[in-house]
């Protein structure tokens, strides 16, 4: 089977998103920007082509007559299974450098080697259980997650056995670095699903046949285009890197084909562009280098209130009184967050008025590009936060009137379907021109 893939690598996630030859998106992956630009492209890859042998397991198993609901709660346990396989490979990588980092201390190596041993374990021993049915997690990235976990563990061994905290906490986040940067650490598809249909239940037999015959089957990409913020690192020819603008406005239009203004809000800059009725950019504004405004300010936000991310946006909408902030600036944002608190206002009504000056610099923009008309399609991370939204519903039909704003749940990866979508272009006019 052949695809194309769309790389958008950004300053903080790097997504893909694969196409079959119609143009049919087969599957969608994301990863952390790494230090290594070609290892987050290979690894966010990779993750699109999971995704899309899962999206192709499902198809097989409604061929071989297995009803709709049937076949997707089939995959659905297959994929945590297999999310267990993978976290466990990676685990294991992580172990190797917690205890080769451990090794080298000077003092106390013993001592922290073992502690490192005994929160190791502990995390093996939970796998199952973080990969259980109805389990919450609160993020998909492995390093947020084992992070999460091992630092809690951390504590309490340094409680119990009298091992310095920082040292277990800087042995960790030494070792993730190498997690991370190692394209291999994750495993590959194939060894993962078959350990995944091991002793599967015999009511659900046509699972390891499907598993089997797509694990088989060769997915040939025939074309390829990155774009995004770190597009001059990326590992493509420079034929094949686009615009994050053009990328961005053709992928809302392939959403949402009746987008004439598109808002994207990523992690480092934010762009309004105006697109005719084919999805091609007509004008647009940018913010500056600085990313005031963005989802790297969000970022630091939370990280001063000890957040998650996701956690800013719900949080802001219980504000009943929202602080009036006219400075977004990243660098002053954790004096100025402390500031407020000191004045004794409380956490959501600061982060109600710090989305709401997020959203007024970005009405700036899009009045400088034209304005907003509708349809009206919201992409980036910042659209998943509640907030964010919020304060731009308001704020646009207060300054243009009742406007259809557009909103997809996979909205971060509209820069990287643009992206596919030129690579599927370029790869039919590649085979007009041999013809």
């Amino acid at each position: 089977m052949k695809y194309t893939v769309g790389i958008d690598l950004g300053s903080t996630t790097t997504k893909a998103v694969v196409l079959d030859e119609r143009g049919g998106v087969m599957g969608r992956g994301i990863t952390n920007s790494r230090s290594n630009y070609d290892t987050a492209c290979q690894i966010a890859l990779g993750e699109a082509l999971t995704n899309a042998r899962f999206s192709l397991i499902e198809s097989e198993l409604a061929r071989g007559g297995v009803g709709p609901d049937a076949a997707l709660r089939q995959v659905s346990a297959l994929e945590r299974r297999f999310r267990a396989e993978q976290y466990r490979s990676q685990l294991r990588v992580l172990a190797v450098e917690l205890r080769r980092f451990a090794g080298r201390l000077l003092t106390l190596s013993r001592e922290i080697a073992a502690s490192v041993d005994t929160i190791l374990a502990k995390m093996d021993e939970e796998v199952d259980g973080l990969y259980a049915e109805g389990a919450r997690r609160k993020s998909d990235f492995f390093r947020d997650l084992a992070g999460s976990r091992y630092l809690q563990l951390a504590e309490e061994q340094a409680r119990a056995e009298g091992v310095a905290f920082d040292t277990l906490a800087s042995l960790f986040d030494k070792a993730i670095l190498d997690v991370e940067n190692s394209s291999d650490a994750a495993g590959g598809f194939e060894d993962h699903a078959q350990a995944a249909v091991l002793g599967w239940d015999g009511a659900a037999a046509a699972l390891p046949a499907a598993v089997e015959r797509i694990v088989a089957l060769e997915l040939q990409q025939i074309g390829s285009v990155g774009t995004g913020y770190g597009r001059q690192r990326l590992p493509f020819p420079e034929g094949q890197i686009r615009s994050e603008i053009l990328c961005h406005g053709l992928g809302a239009h392939a959403l949402f084909p009746g987008t004439r203004t598109v808002l994207d809000i990523g992690g480092q800059d934010t762009k309004a562009i105006q697109v005719d009725g084919d999805g091609i950019v007509t004008s647009f504004q940018m913010n500056d280098r600085c990313a005031a405004g963005c989802g790297r300010y969000l970022g630091y936000i939370a990280d001063e209130m000890s957040l998650g991310l996701h956690e800013l946006g719900p949080l802001a909408c219980a504000s009943t009184a929202p602080v009036r902030i006219n400075s977004t600036c990243t660098v002053f944002a954790g004096a100025e967050l402390r500031e407020r608190l000191s004045l004794g206002e409380k956490r959501e009504d600061i982060l109600a008025g710090l989305h709401r000056a997020i959203i007024l610099r970005a009405m700036s923009l899009l009045a400088r590009s034209g304005g907003v008309k509708s349809e009206f399609t919201f992409t980036g991370g910042v659209a998943k936060n509640p907030a964010a939204v919020g304060a731009l519903r308001k704020l646009v039909a207060e300054n243009y009137g009742e406007v259809r704003l557009n909103i997809s749940d996979d909205s971060i990866f509209t820069g990287a379907l643009g992206a596919a979508l030129f690579a599927l272009r370029d790869a039919l006019r590649g085979t007009e021109i041999a013809r």
